[in-house]
């Protein structure tokens, strides 16, 4: 099969090299999947860049975010059959006896094997390896570049704005890095809600997307600087009951000083390896809750594609580039250049 291949961090045109590798074969319990659309995410830009090494292990084949068709199904596999039309948790692998796996809280398994961050088995190749507890059917009213990103952009937009936000009908909610894939997402989720939404980008020709994705408010500020005044200005003085941080350090102190009294800060993104003091008091002295959102759960997965089904979100795709554009992918991501989720065309 063909496979995009990272052996060493480094730029995007030298370091992402398409090979021939091996077509998988199924073990008890796994299947394959003839990988279809595969959605291109910041977090494969900071893995092959080398900002995120937690749990990065090279040689590797990128890409979390993977729909297409069940080819091969190994032993003692009931759930599935050859041709139906599937998607991805995020996940080739977990446990499913711990106490997260049995709670639904799977993304949290010690032996989560998070696609793409481990060996030679991702979405930017023809085929792919996966417990058959990885994945989930498709409905027939989504299609499948749709339900490529279900799991990552839609899917950790829905679980951060609902699961763990908790966002309630009425309820303000900003979302920083708004313009990215997850963040237009999030927009959409508060919007679903029932929520008033602000929106908050450093690329002024995203306005109208995030306006038409939902949002009530559109913060507009230069990179780096402290957009906090303006989300004062719109609420009131008071802020927001939740916000959304897809961007993480470069966004950290105006994200806080933009939260109301006892509301929700959910980091979602770190688009940087940097760190950042802060005084824990300009926390709790307001009630400000910092909470974590991780990546979806297979019943999460399963209500966002019911979502897209009915139509009541959207997958807000950009453009859709060959596998062997891998590394323009990257670069469109990395210029800010990328209008909704980016995604590769994988069909063998």
């Amino acid at each position: 099969m063909r496979a995009v291949v990272l052996r060493t961090p480094g730029p995007a045109a030298t370091s992402l090299v398409l090979e021939n590798l091996a077509d998988p074969s199924p073990g008890p319990g796994q299947i394959v999947v003839a990988v279809a659309h595969c959605g291109v995410c910041f977090h494969d830009v900071v893995v092959r860049n080398g900002t995120l090494k937690a749990g990065v292990t090279m040689p590797l084949v990128l890409g979390h975010e993977i729909a297409g068709h069940v080819v091969a199904v190994g032993f003692g596999v009931t759930e599935f059959r050859e041709g139906q039309r599937v998607a991805t948790t995020q996940r080739s692998h977990v446990c499913g006896g711990c106490r997260y796996c049995r709670s639904a809280r799977e993304p949290l398994c010690a032996d989560a094997v998070f696609l793409g961050d481990i060996g030679l088995n991702g979405g930017y190749s023809e085929f792919v390896l996966l417990d058959a507890s990885a994945v989930v059917v498709v409905p027939e009213a989504v299609d499948l570049r749709s339900a490529s990103v279900a799991a990552c952009a839609v899917g950790t937009a829905y679980h951060s704005v609902v699961a763990v936000g908790l966002a309630q009908p009425g309820e303000r909610v900003a979302v920083t890095g708004a313009s990215g894939g997850v963040g237009i997402h999030a927009v959409q989720m508060a919007r679903a809600v029932g929520c008033e939404v602000f929106a908050v980008t450093t690329s002024p020709g995203q306005v109208g997307a995030l306006r038409a994705a939902g949002a009530d408010h559109v913060v507009c500020h230069a990179r780096g600087s402290d957009f906090s005044a303006d989300m004062r200005a719109l609420t009131g003085g008071e802020g927001v009951d939740v916000l959304i941080d897809c961007v993480g350090t470069a966004s950290f102190q105006p994200a806080r000083k933009s939260i109301a009294r006892g509301g929700r800060w959910v980091m979602v993104g770190q688009l940087s390896g940097d760190f950042v003091p802060f005084n824990p008091a300009q926390l709790f002295l307001k009630g400000i809750s910092m909470l974590s959102a991780t990546s979806v759960t297979r019943e999460e997965l399963r209500r966002c594609l019911d979502m897209l089904a009915r139509g009541s979100v959207r997958a807000m795709l950009g453009e859709s580039l060959p596998l062997t554009d891998a590394a323009r992918a990257h670069a469109l991501l990395e210029a800010g250049a990328a209008n909704g989720r980016l995604t590769l065309a994988v069909a063998a």
